[in-house]
């Protein structure tokens, strides 16, 4: 008879996360296998066979968003034109606007990622992140219903939606180049300062530069979230909103 093998430590700390994770979204699954799903992505597929990934999940989960994001606007701005509310749809269902409701979830360290997809800092990716926040929203639509979509997942956006009528803090990058364009100063250069920590968890250093001001430097755990910060740095530095 063969000796049951104990758990490895990767997986009791992923097990540990995913526990997190549901304790935060404020959902337990009754499934879940369906919540194991929405966790893993397509590397860990690869080179295996019929190993089902959160690719189909992900589709379902953006037009979920996209009905759960249409209707709050609708109801929140019911005096704001069509421009104005497809203005403020495309900022809240963006890649980068669910990877920083999957920052909030601490979504990075329960999904199910290949090693090599891990040691490159997959967990902090804010496509994988982004891509995963949508699959999870799925899984609980089928698992829970919309009505389950909307008592977990609509809270996490209300700050999201109050904010995107503010393009230099929703936009702050291309708030910035527009701003500097039009008073002639071309536009912002950003270079990395630094890159600290490990690959699975890295810190960046980026510092954004405009003709005729000084810099701004900002972290953040990927070279988008920092170069945002940046952005929003100089902007709230030289009051520009």
């Amino acid at each position: 008879m063969n000796a049951r093998v104990p758990p490895s430590k990767e997986t009791n700390l992923r097990l540990k996360a995913i526990d997190v994770l549901q304790s935060n979204l404020g959902y337990t699954f009754r499934d879940a296998a369906l919540l194991e799903l929405a966790l893993t992505h397509a590397s860990v597929a690869e080179g295996a066979r019929k190993m089902a990934d959160n690719e189909r999940l992900e589709f379902l989960g953006d037009r979920v968003l996209g009905l759960m994001i249409a209707e709050a606007l609708m109801e929140a701005l019911p005096d704001a034109t069509e421009g104005e509310l497809s203005r403020r749809f495309h900022t809240l269902v963006s890649r980068e606007t669910c990877a920083d409701i999957a920052r909030t979830l601490e979504l990075g360290a329960a999904i199910r990622l290949a090693a090599g997809e891990t040691k490159s800092g997959g967990r902090t990716n804010p496509t994988i992140l982004g891509d995963a926040c949508e699959a999870l929203m799925a899984a609980v639509y089928i698992d829970g219903g919309y009505e389950a979509v909307l008592k977990t997942f609509k809270p996490l956006w209300l700050k999201a939606l109050t904010e995107s009528g503010n393009v230099s803090r929703s936009n702050p990058k291309s708030f910035l180049q527009e701003w500097a364009v039009a008073q002639g100063m071309g536009a912002p250069v950003y270079s990395v300062v630094s890159r600290k920590g490990p690959d699975h968890a890295p810190v960046f250093t980026i510092e954004v530069r405009i003709d005729h001001l000084p810099p701004q430097s900002a972290t953040g755990k990927s070279r988008q979230e920092a170069e945002k910060a940046a952005a929003l740095g100089l902007i709230e530095r030289e009051k520009l909103n």
